[in-house]
């Protein structure tokens, strides 16, 4: 074995690549487990061929491949989506928009759920259900910014837009259920994209 150069101890050509060298190291110490001599011979070889690679790398002889001479550019970062474009928003809209977590979107869909479940069920449970969500609404909205003020107004706000947007379209669009349920429906659900998607 000490006769052959040291590709030819791994048992690989001079143009094999590293993986192919590391493959023939890993199969040869497997083989000579049991023969230290043999084994040192193998470790010496490899470390030959190593060697020999790194001084025809600097010398120009190998061309490294792209993905390891520049490993930045084999995968070029991903840009971060971005929901809401703030770019061109005013500062009032950005400060006042949210965008919220899964967490937060799930523990208000879950109350608003229930309580449209309830409005659906009876007129009177309807009311109760509005008389919920409105300061479910604020408690929600506070949660986020810490100022009871503001989240009463725009809670106050919502409630009112979503009573008028109810009470114009239940006529027209609810077909067997109470305007009024229909009036609450709506206003739930604008209450909920506010608590979702405003702070």
């Amino acid at each position: 074995m000490t006769e052959q150069n040291p590709y030819q101890q791994l048992g690989v050509t001079e143009d094999a690549s590293f993986e192919e060298i590391q493959e023939a190291k890993t199969r040869l110490m497997k083989e000579y487990e049991n023969d230290q001599q043999q084994k040192e011979a193998v470790e010496a070889a490899y470390d030959a061929v190593i060697m020999d690679r790194l001084r025809l790398r600097q010398e120009g002889k190998i061309k490294v491949p792209e993905r390891i001479r520049f490993p930045e550019k084999a995968k070029p970062a991903q840009p971060k989506p971005n929901p809401i474009s703030q770019g061109n928003s005013p500062d009032w809209l950005q400060r006042l928009l949210d965008t919220p977590s899964r967490n937060d979107l799930l523990i208000a869909a879950g109350v608003f759920v229930v309580l449209g479940g309830m409005s659906i069920s009876s007129v009177q449970l309807a009311t109760t259900a509005l008389s919920l969500g409105f300061p479910g609404t604020v408690f929600l909205l506070y949660r986020k910014e810490k100022r009871f003020a503001r989240a009463a107004l725009i809670s106050v706000v919502t409630l009112v837009v979503g009573v008028a947007i109810g009470s114009v379209i239940g006529p027209i669009v609810a077909e067997g259920m109470n305007d009024t349920q229909f009036t609450v429906l709506a206003s739930l659900f604008f209450l909920w994209l506010t608590t979702s998607f405003l702070r």
